[in-house]
């Protein structure tokens, strides 16, 4: 696999190796042992997958500590804008953002360490999407920013009338209302140790 640096440190995008012939194709969608090497240490313990249609919205979401969780994330089918915010307190990218297309024809992978907000819009008719996360869901620590935070300069590629979002991701605080838990300078894979 090729892992693409980005301009926010730790947030990268994953190209596989695709093996293409008459039959179709074949690709290691996810090493253990490569990630570590390429990436970083992570232990992920969980599988989600969501379906959704056009216009769709979801997030910014993240766990708050000590439930916070890093995600890999693709697009299995059709095609979405997926996005990571830097919500760490006294990072020099604070608010920043990250933002890639990923795609059933492109087959890359978005790895969101800890201290971000993630969230994607789809840009197909329907998408299937598939994320990894190094720590179980925990309804108790569910957050999130909003996605219209218009202050983040995210250009979602949906026009907004087409826009459908969940009642509960209409209800997040802006960037610049919400006291943000995850701190710079603290190492948020404690398990790991230092890193």
């Amino acid at each position: 696999m090729e892992v693409i640096k980005t301009d926010i440190e730790g947030v990268v995008i994953i190209e596989p190796r695709i093996f293409n012939d008459a039959r179709g194709y074949f690709f290691e969608s996810f090493s253990q042992r490569e990630f570590e090497e390429k990436v970083r240490r992570v232990n992920f313990v969980q599988d989600n997958e969501s379906m959704s249609a056009y216009g769709v919205m979801r997030g910014l979401h993240f766990q708050m500590p000590p439930f916070t969780q890093s995600k890999l994330v693709r697009c299995v089918k059709g095609r979405v804008l997926d996005v990571a915010v830097d919500i760490r307190k006294g990072s020099p990218t604070f608010g920043k953002h990250v933002a890639v297309e990923l795609s059933e024809d492109n087959h890359r992978q978005f790895f969101v360490p800890r201290g971000f907000a993630h969230g994607f819009a789809v840009l197909s008719d329907v998408a299937v999407f598939q994320y990894k996360c190094d720590n179980f869901y925990a309804p108790q620590a569910d957050s999130g920013i909003s996605i219209c935070d218009t202050s983040l300069g995210i250009d979602w590629m949906i026009p907004a009338d087409k826009v459908i979002l969940s009642e509960k991701d209409t209800k997040h605080p802006l960037l610049d209302e919400f006291d943000s838990p995850f701190e710079y300078s603290t190492n948020l894979y404690p398990e790991f140790g230092p890193q």
